[in-house]
Formats: C-alpha cells, sequence, structure tokens
C-alpha cells in the first residue's frame, strides 16, 4: 500500500530559508503550500497570500489547507525581518512590529495549525529562529529578543502538547546569504552619540551575512527536522555556529558578554 504524502504549509516561503525549505519539502515528495504577503509563482507548492500578523489570515490559509488536503503534517515558521539600531533611540512602533511578525506571527500560524494536529495525534512544527536568539548581538536587540522568545516559546509548547502526538522544535541559523541583509530596517539615529558604533556593528554583521552559508543549506535541514521521527527543542545550523552556542552556554556569561563586545558593540 503507498504511503499517502505528507502536507506541509511553509510561512514566508517566498524568499530566503523560507523558499528554499518549500523547494527541499517538495523534492523530498511533501505537498507544499506556502504563505506570505507577496504573491509568487512556484512550481512545486501553492502559495495562498497571508499576513503572519493576522490571526483571522493565518486560520483560513490553514482552512483552505484543510479542505483541500484533509490534513496537514508540517508545519515551518520562516516568516520574519530585521531591524537594528540603538535600544535608546528605536522608535517603539518599529520595536513592536518587530515583535508582532517574528514572534506573534509564529504564534498565529501554531494556533491555526493545532487543533487539527491534536485531534490527530500528529504533527511536526519547525519554527526558525536564530543564532541570536542564544547570543544576543548588540545594536540589534529587538531581533535577538524576538528569537530568543521563540526559543522559550518552543521548549514551552513542546510539553504542552507532547501528549498530542505534536512535536515542535527551533532551527538556529546563523549568518545566511539571503535577501534578509537588504531587507533590514537600519535606523543610524544616534550613531553619533554612540561615536559610530551603530553603523560599525551593523556593517560588520551584513558582511559576515553576505559571505553566509547558502540558503539552500538550511532549506534541507529544515527538511531534515520536519520529516524526522524525533525532534530535539533546538538546534544549530551548521558546525561553526553549533560550537559557539555550545560554548556560549558553558563559558561565563561574562566572557561571552565581553566576546560579543569586541565583536560586534567596540
Amino acid at each position: 500500500m503507498l504511503k499517502e504524502k505528507k502536507v506541509a504549509l511553509v510561512t514566508g516561503g517566498s524568499s530566503g530559508i523560507g523558499l528554499a525549505a518549500v523547494k527541499a519539502l517538495s523534492e523530498a515528495g511533501v505537498t507544499v503550500y506556502e504563505t506570505s504577503r507577496r504573491e509568487i509563482a512556484l512550481p512545486n507548492a501553492v502559495h495562498l497570500p497571508g499576513d503572519v500578523t493576522d490571526e483571522a489570515a493565518m486560520a483560513r490559509v490553514v482552512d483552505t489547507v484543510l479542505e483541500k488536503e484533509g490534513r496537514l503534517d508540517i508545519l515551518v515558521c520562516c516568516a520574519g525581518f530585521g531591524i537594528s539600531g540603538a535600544v535608546e533611540f528605536t522608535d517603539l512602533t518599529a520595536a513592536k512590529h518587530q515583535l508582532e511578525v517574528n514572534l506573534f506571527g509564529v504564534v498565529n500560524a501554531v494556533k491555526a495549525v493545532l487543533p487539527h494536529m491534536r485531534s490527530r495525534k500528529a504533527g511536526r512544527i519547525v519554527v526558525v529562529s536564530s543564532v541570536a536568539g542564544a547570543i544576543p548581538i548588540p545594536f540589534q536587540t529587538y531581533y535577538s529578543v524576538s528569537k530568543a522568545a521563540l526559543n522559550a516559546y518552543v521548549s514551552a509548547l513542546r510539553n504542552e502538547v507532547r501528549p498530542y502526538g505534536v512535536t515542535v522544535t527551533a532551527v538556529q541559523p546563523g549568518d545566511i546569504a539571503t535577501g534578509f541583509t537588504d531587507a533590514r530596517e537600519k535606523s543610524p539615529a544616534g550613531d553619533d552619540v554612540y561615536g559610530g558604533r551603530i553603523a560599525r556593528s551593523v556593517s560588520r554583521m551584513e558582511r559576515d551575512e553576505r559571505n553566509g552559508m547558502k540558503p539552500e543549506a538550511a532549506g534541507a535541514y529544515i527538511r531534515k527536522l520536519s520529516l524526522r521521527r524525533t525532534v530535539p527543542p533546538a538546534s544549530t545550523i551548521g558546525i561553526s555556529y553549533k560550537v559557539l552556542v555550545a560554548l556560549a552556554r558553558l563559558l561565563p556569561g561574562r566572557l561571552v558578554n565581553w566576546v560579543v563586545y569586541l565583536m560586534y558593540a567596540k
């Protein structure tokens, strides 16, 4: 008897890591739906328009998938963006929007799929976090906060849904060469007061990103997490970043913080 094809929904799948995840999952024989605000033609996936900050829109997207397929096995949450600037000078509207997209965008998608997954006693949720969630980056504070919050959210949610066969995991990419870099909303406000450190920090980060790993590597990793039998609460992409995150857990916090200062805040 042939196995039924798994069905996945990817948020933010129109570009970057999300697009790479869409391609990787479809190549593995998964039926893939993608939702984002931007209309995009995908050869091996179905685009459904949706804004992750709109709870009702995410519910409609999930309902559409269920109407068409009768099941939803995998949710991959990739939608997100970054802002940079000094905390002292960052407009709170921008900071709140960062959390609205990166954190509550995931919350809206997860809330929409959980009733179905829980009733079927099966489902996999993969949330794209960041190494910045484990090692916060100065002058990208609110982005780091949003990703650290996702790590905590995933860790707690895992135990809430454990009895229902639903598994949740966070994946932490490091520097990835995608359009995320150019899309970053940069605020130079206060750079004169901070002695040019804001611009230097962001420039260093963007250089690292442009020289980072290809998004296809992240897409393949997400595919692996989506399809394997068991998953950890969080995992990091790339050996060098795995080592960094491990060291950050083992070394004294003061030392880790000092090293990050030397790299991104001096």
